[in-house]
């Protein structure tokens, strides 16, 4: 059996996780990371992804959204602390559709009034809530 660590999801709203995990999977600005129990201690900036957590050896990962951030690892705690998280079955795939809509409009439109930029990362952070949700990786939290 691997070794567990302290995982902690912070975002503004409130402490999104905090419980022990096994491994934990997430998308740093120079790609995918995989923590394990007793890692090198780490502080790296995330891109807008997923962040997959296993509880137990031999569990499913579980998914959530993720709208960027940063990661600190220590040898025995990670800390993640992002604007946004929602766990893949609390995504509404309706409302993010709507979402994904709105900012490709925004972004193709480029008139001089949008702000390019911030329509892509609309658009970025609308495509990843889609790939979550529908993601056939994710499992019930219980």
């Amino acid at each position: 059996m691997a070794r567990t660590f302290q995982l902690n999801i912070i975002t503004p709203d409130k402490d999104f996780f905090n419980e022990a995990v096994e491994m934990v999977v997430v998308r740093t600005v120079e790609g995918d990371m995989g923590i394990l129990g007793n890692h090198e201690p780490v502080v790296a900036p995330l891109s807008i992804g997923s962040i997959r957590v296993r509880k137990k050896d031999g569990e499913e990962f579980t998914e959530a959204s993720c709208s960027g951030g940063f990661i600190n690892i220590t040898e025995d705690k990670v800390d993640i602390v992002t604007d946004s998280a929602e766990w893949a079955d609390e995504i509404d795939l309706e409302r993010a559709q709507t979402a994904l809509e709105r900012a490709k409009e925004r972004f193709n439109s480029r008139n001089d009034s949008i702000d390019v930029m911030r329509a892509k990362l609309s658009l970025t952070r609308a495509m990843n809530r889609i790939n979550v949700a529908s993601s056939k990786n994710y499992h019930d939290r219980s």
